[in-house]
């Protein structure tokens, strides 16, 4: 048996993550979950929104499936998100957007991974009020963080039969600190010439995105692009509500869906699971659980390709009926 932590997080979090339980205990894959809190709701008690057990758990456990966790917008605590991916060094966010069957785009055959430096940039949070007008943030790029996220691109790349990873900055505007990660792609690239690469400017690559997703194979990003050029992909295949995501380290992996808590929704029984399922298939190849993985992956489609969708993707189902109608296909697969 194996023990994953359990972020449930806040908002529809609860909802979603008994939804994938009860999914995953259909699968036949035997899970301890060790079921931790976070957020707003714990720092009444415990005066921080991630406090110590949470990170003590995830390293104890190697894996956590987490979801949303709001994130105040412009005050109040800083994102439980960010300061998970900086305490367990995972430095790597990994995005894979394609289409689902029957669920309708304006574009067919998307398969792009964005893969996106998980721990600097602005993200790093260095900010200062220089006087009563003005504030400034630092933009913090290391040669030792570009060469290692584009190490495990080109790696993924090699290990997924993609054909080529394309590095996106502003290095026409930022010569110095987007200059430093493009000189690192470049010298990482080098060393794979089994794979093509190539260079775009971040606007460009937007711009080319809507007009022609299917160009792109692998996307290598600093923080903040990665973080807006990887919802910009999940609309193309459906949006967030089935966007799945990956915090990887050299230790740990923490695997959740992008989208927010939608508090706005919360205990309605509206919520769409597939992005926290297809993040905890994810999870699950991530600890050896590929049977299993392959199983829900193959029911989640054949509902989909049932009509059975939730309202976000045009359908009717209610978030427990959708969980319901993944299972009854699971149970035939598992006999």
């Amino acid at each position: 048996m194996k023990t994953v932590t359990l972020i449930k997080g806040d908002g529809i979090g609860p909802e979603i993550s008994d939804a994938v339980i009860k999914i995953i205990n259909a699968s036949g894959a035997v899970i301890d979950w060790d079921i931790q809190t976070a957020g707003a709701d714990v720092i009444e008690e415990e005066g921080t929104p991630l406090p110590d057990r949470v990170i003590e758990s995830v390293k104890r456990n190697k894996a956590a499936l987490k979801s949303p966790v709001t994130t105040p917008i412009g005050k109040g605590f800083r994102s439980v998100n960010v300061q998970l991916r900086k305490e367990l060094d995972l430095y790597a966010n990994l995005r894979p957007c394609y289409n689902l069957p029957n669920v309708k785009t304006r574009y067919d055959k998307v398969d792009i991974v964005v893969v996106r430096e998980n721990t600097e940039d602005l993200y790093a949070g260095i900010e200062r009020q220089v006087d009563e007008d003005t504030a400034e943030s630092i933009k913090r790029i290391t040669r030792g963080a570009s060469e290692r996220i584009a190490k495990f691109a080109f790696d993924y790349a090699v290990n997924n039969n993609r054909k080529e990873v394309c590095v996106v900055t502003k290095a026409n505007i930022c010569k110095l600190s987007d200059g430093l990660f493009l000189e690192s792609a470049r010298k990482i690239a080098s060393i794979y010439p089994q794979i093509k690469f190539r260079e775009i400017l971040v606007d460009n690559c937007c711009m080319q995105l809507v007009q022609n997703p299917n160009q792109f194979d692998v996307l290598l990003l600093p923080n903040l692009y990665g973080d807006i050029v990887s919802d910009l992909c999940a609309g193309l295949v459906g949006g967030l509500g089935i966007a799945q995501g990956a915090n990887i380290g050299e230790d740990y992996a923490v695997f959740e869906p992008v989208h927010g808590s939608a508090p706005d929704i919360a205990g309605k029984d509206t919520a769409n699971p597939t992005a926290i399922l297809m993040s905890a298939i994810e999870m699950l190849n991530y600890i050896g659980e590929v049977e299993a993985a392959k199983k829900i992956k193959l029911a989640l489609f054949e509902t989909l390709n049932a009509g059975i969708k939730t309202a976000d993707l045009g359908g009717n189902a209610r978030c427990s009926e959708f969980t319901e109608a993944i299972i009854k296909r699971l149970n035939v697969l598992v006999k």
